[in-house]
């Protein structure tokens, strides 16, 4: 291969280069950057001699050693293989490291230790509480003074193209008085971003919110599969449990805060104005294009700045009481919705409760992809996938 071959309107520009971990037939998981429509095996890359720490890190099956290393190391690895990548551009050079996307298998990018999930679209918080509540007081009180959120399951975290079962759990009739024990009937996706902690933090200290980009590694989209039917049944008063931590599927490949860095935008204003330690200066959100298709309809589009409560303010209030993060850890958005219906970034949003439209269906294919940029700048996540399954039998 005499050069970096980059399609057209590929998310993965030279630009990019994000982190993901990867196999081929009757190998063992290693490091890997997307590079169009190629993965650059960075394990053997190493052999090259081309970065200057220990590189043994790439041959391991996730990518929190490396991310271990901070964010000088890492982020330095990257411009490393983008200048690299460059200079093959200019001249011909052979390089086997380049393997086609088809041929290898996509692995989760971290060994997630804990998994929490925020609720930091007004929007989306609105259209629910409308439902679910009273129309005029659709947000809860605390909802504007703290970004809400909750502890979930790290292990049922999957990667992209895993297919998902749907879940059986209790669920109440409406105005029946009892339960039955059954296949969710309301199954439904989330679309959302998460970030990966790329740091650790010690117990006892809250993270100060003017030092939270230190602890953010990366980015990758989220869908927080949802049973809303389990759900309802169980919620009150502790909140998500069986309805939420069946399944939830993250894209491949994290994208590099430094690839992010030219898209950082301003939020939505806060009103009334956050606590001191949840008050952030600076452009904080991000100008990421979201969409969301079933069955390659697609069902909605949206933008990641339209969450009110950002990333820093996330970190800052979740180690607040001085609870520790780790590297590896995944913090979700919540649900990314915006003012239009067309933005809606879940059916439950889209049908309003099922009373416009269905639900997913056993056989249906959910696909998210973002972007943040175009032509040669263009900055994406590539997609998350997941294809619906029959309910197990008991």
């Amino acid at each position: 291969m005499n050069e970096v071959p980059i399609p057209r309107g590929s998310d993965f520009t030279l630009a990019n280069l994000p982190f993901g971990i990867f196999s081929t037939p009757g190998t063992c998981p290693r490091a890997g950057i997307r590079i169009g429509d190629h993965v650059l095996d960075l394990a053997a890359l190493a052999s090259k001699r081309v970065f200057d720490f220990d590189a043994e890190v790439f041959s391991r099956p996730v990518l929190n050693d490396f991310i271990a290393l901070g964010r000088e190391v890492t982020d330095g690895a990257r411009a490393q293989v983008q200048g690299w990548l460059s200079r093959l551009r200019e001249g011909p050079v052979s390089i086997a490291e380049l393997l086609p996307i088809g041929g290898v298998h996509m692995h989760l990018p971290v060994r997630v230790g804990d998994y929490t999930d925020f609720y930091s679209s007004i929007e989306h918080a609105t259209n629910v509480g409308r439902m679910f509540r009273d129309p005029e007081h659709a947000l809860l009180p605390n909802w504007r003074h703290l970004p809400v959120g909750y502890h979930g399951r790290a292990s049922s975290v999957v990667v992209s193209n895993t297919p998902i079962h749907r879940p059986s759990g209790q669920i109440i009739a409406q105005g029946s008085r009892l339960p039955v024990f059954q296949p969710s009937r309301r199954l439904d996706f989330e679309l959302e971003m998460a970030f990966v902690v790329g740091k650790d933090s010690t117990l006892g200290e809250p993270i100060d919110i003017s030092s939270t980009d230190e602890y953010i590694f990366g980015m990758l989209l989220f869908n927080d599969w949802s049973a809303r039917d389990i759900q309802h049944w169980e919620y009150v008063p502790l909140g998500p449990f069986l309805g939420k931590s069946f399944a939830s599927s993250v894209s491949p490949w994290i994208v590099p805060m430094a690839a992010l860095a030219p898209f950082r935008t301003s939020g939505p204003p806060q009103q009334p104005a956050p606590l001191p330690y949840l008050r952030a200066e600076g452009n904080n959100n991000y100008d990421i294009h979201l969409e969301v298709a079933v069955n390659e309809t697609i069902v909605c589009r949206s933008n990641t700045r339209y969450l009110y409560w950002n990333m820093r303010q996330q970190l800052a209030h979740h180690t607040s009481n001085g609870c520790n993060v780790r590297i590896g850890d995944l913090m979700a958005s919540g649900t990314i919705s915006g003012p239009d219906a067309g933005n809606f970034g879940s059916l439950l949003e889209i049908t309003e409760n099922g009373t416009k439209g269905n639900f997913l269906q056993d056989g249906d294919t959910v696909t998210m992809t973002a972007h943040a940029g175009e032509g040669d700048r263009r900055v994406g996540f590539g997609a998350v996938t997941g294809t619906i399954l029959p309910a197990r039998s008991a």
